[in-house]
């Protein structure tokens, strides 16, 4: 009886009353929800996902089998080094380094890493002895991004 109703207003008054209707009461209230949440979605920033702040030069390096190494600069300026990786062995946690510092000094065995100043970084290779090419990995982090410089050294 209200659908009747409602063509009847629709003929004779030439009036169209969305609201008369509880299926499209549903429809509009659906279609604005939508539209909110598409909207709020497109605002909203997803946890890990972050503009590069560090800008590294390079992110990629292959190296001879011999001693070598790279000065890779930097944009950004509040960075510092996270970890260096040498095929699967990692290092960090650098308690008798000042990581807070402009410049500092990370030495192992096969490897120096060094901030030199807020946008320069150093990395030294000593030579590959091994009969595979080796992978090291260095991590650098400014506030909540990261990223990392890869060295390939060739075999020996």
């Amino acid at each position: 009886m209200l659908y009747q109703r409602y063509i009847f207003e629709m003929t004779n008054h030439h009036r169209l009353d969305i609201l008369r209707f509880p299926a499209m009461k549903i429809n509009l209230a659906l279609s604005l929800n939508l539209i909110l949440i598409i909207t709020l979605c497109s605002c909203i920033k997803p946890k890990g996902i972050w503009e590069d702040n560090i800008n590294l030069s390079v992110k990629t390096v292959e190296f001879s089998a011999l001693s070598d190494s790279v000065v890779i600069s930097t944009l950004g300026t509040s960075w510092y080094v996270s970890d260096v990786s040498v095929d699967n062995a990692w290092f960090y946690d650098f308690r008798d380094v000042n990581l807070q510092a402009d410049s500092y000094v990370i030495k192992q065995d096969c490897f120096i890493v060094e901030r030199r100043n807020k946008n320069k970084l150093f990395i030294k290779l000593e030579a590959n002895p091994g009969n595979i090419q080796r992978i090291i990995t260095v991590g650098v982090v400014a506030g909540d991004y990261g990223d990392r410089v890869t060295i390939i050294q060739k075999a020996k």
